[in-house]
């Protein structure tokens, strides 16, 4: 009977942490294929909580890669100016906006800025992070501390290598942009 109980137990704990760590994959799907990311809500609890909210409400789907430096990062997420799917889309101002919900404070934390790392966009303020973020493509280290990390590319970094690059005269802007598909949890 102990044996049981214990075996038991040990099949309830493998359960609920494979649940655990399920709500905490996201799929972001891409013009080249599915990008599977893994959220960090124990350094970034608040902006986990953003990014699935606005996620899973589809206020990410159809936004687009607004500002993408080659070596460095593909810059995303504006619901409000750079959702091409939306009235009010205007490339020209997409970066400029954010969502209907009030700015984020700060979750600095100390994972490094590595390549295929998810982190906010901000503005001047550390504490105006609202529904923008970055991927990293190489190692940023001058961002660390600075900038949230909340998750990372666990699975299809190469589809966010092939996204369109912008142009680099004009901080990474880009021209006929690509864009996200959907954005969901697992």
């Amino acid at each position: 009977m102990k044996k049981i109980l214990i075996n038991l137990f040990v099949l309830l704990f493998l359960l609920t942490n494979q649940s655990i760590a399920e709500e905490n994959i996201m799929i972001l799907k891409l013009k080249d294929g599915d990008v599977k990311i893994e959220l960090f809500p124990d350094v970034a609890p608040n902006h986990v909580k953003r990014i699935k909210e606005l996620a899973d409400s589809g206020k990410y789907d159809g936004v687009v890669f607004h500002r993408v430096i080659d070596g460095f990062m593909a810059q995303t997420g504006d619901v409000q100016f750079g959702n091409s799917s939306n009235d009010n889309f205007d490339l020209r101002r997409a970066g400029m906006g954010g969502s209907d919900l009030p700015d984020l404070k700060q979750e600095f934390n100390s994972l490094p800025h590595d390549r295929g790392t998810l982190s906010m966009a901000r503005a001047q303020d550390p504490n105006s992070a609202n529904s923008q973020f970055f991927i990293c493509f190489k190692p940023a280290p001058f961002l660390d501390r600075q900038y949230t990390v909340f998750g990372k590319v666990i699975e299809g970094m190469e589809h966010v290598d092939s996204i369109k690059r912008g142009d680099s005269n004009n901080n990474g802007a880009v021209d006929d942009p690509d864009k996200i598909i959907s954005f969901k949890s697992l």
